[in-house]
């Protein structure tokens, strides 16, 4: 292991991962998918250096949520009881890690500091559209540039649209469409001020300001340690990178 700012690191959303191989039939096959996605997602990104992050928890987003419960539109059910086996194999084996107030999106986003060169891996939507970074999307294989702009423009399309995946209801009845029409119609540094009045002008001035800011904190992704511990008073450790081994056929445990 180790800490240096050399050449370019993997910064790995570790959450999917498990999603993706937890419906296998056995452990042994899910493990040797999760080996198999690692390898190939390094390769493609032309490095063996890594750091993993995994949820581990209810992240702080659970306590900023007053108008409806984070996440609380999921049904979760009953987990295949192969998946903290599957969770428990990457930090074992891969060394990934987590931190309980945040989620492993905000660990890839924050952790780009730690970093002089770096791609963050993941799939997810949020990650890939608000984080400036180079990415690399391991459900498509596809690499993306993600410019500051492009995230800030991201960010306020979320205040107005919310997500219904994490049950973010944002302001009622606005879509994608209506959302994309408003802001290409702006610059950029007026979309704060002008999803304000959006709030404001549909829930009037006291509940506005407070649906704005309890949406904002649960659609922003944490990007800074600082704002990390502004915003939950945990403070973020430096990086540890990993450095991956040649890959070995059905290698389980090394």
């Amino acid at each position: 292991m180790t800490t240096l700012k050399t050449g370019i690191v993997a910064l790995i959303d570790g959450d999917s991962l498990i999603y993706f191989e937890m419906g296998k039939e056995t452990l042994e096959e899910a493990l040797i998918g999760i080996d198999n996605r690692i390898h190939t997602m390094l390769e493609k990104c032309n490095t063996n250096k890594y750091a993993g992050f995994l949820t581990q928890g209810r992240c702080y987003r659970y306590q900023r949520a007053t108008t409806k419960p984070y996440k609380g539109n999921r049904k979760y059910g009953n987990k295949p009881i192969i998946f903290p086996a599957i969770k428990e194999y990457l930090k074992q084996k891969w060394g990934f890690t987590y931190i309980s107030e945040y989620e492993a999106d905000d660990l890839v986003a924050i952790y780009r500091e730690d970093c002089e060169g770096h791609i963050i891996c993941s799939p997810d939507k949020d990650v890939l559209k608000q984080v400036a970074s180079v990415h690399f999307n391991y459900r498509t294989a596809e690499k993306i540039g993600t410019t500051k702009m492009d995230g800030e423009k991201f960010l306020w399309k979320q205040m107005l649209m919310g997500d219904s995946t994490d049950g973010i209801q944002g302001i009622p009845k606005i879509g994608e469409k209506t959302a994309d029409k408003w802001l290409s119609e702006i610059k950029v540094k007026e979309m704060p001020a002008f999803v304000l009045d959006k709030y404001i002008e549909k829930f009037d001035i006291h509940e506005g300001v407070h649906r704005f800011s309890e949406t904002f904190k649960l659609v922003y992704i944490l990007k800074t340690k600082a704002e990390a511990f502004l915003e939950t008073g945990v403070a973020i450790p430096n990086l540890v990178i990993n450095e991956a081994e040649p890959k070995i056929e059905n290698d389980l445990w090394g």
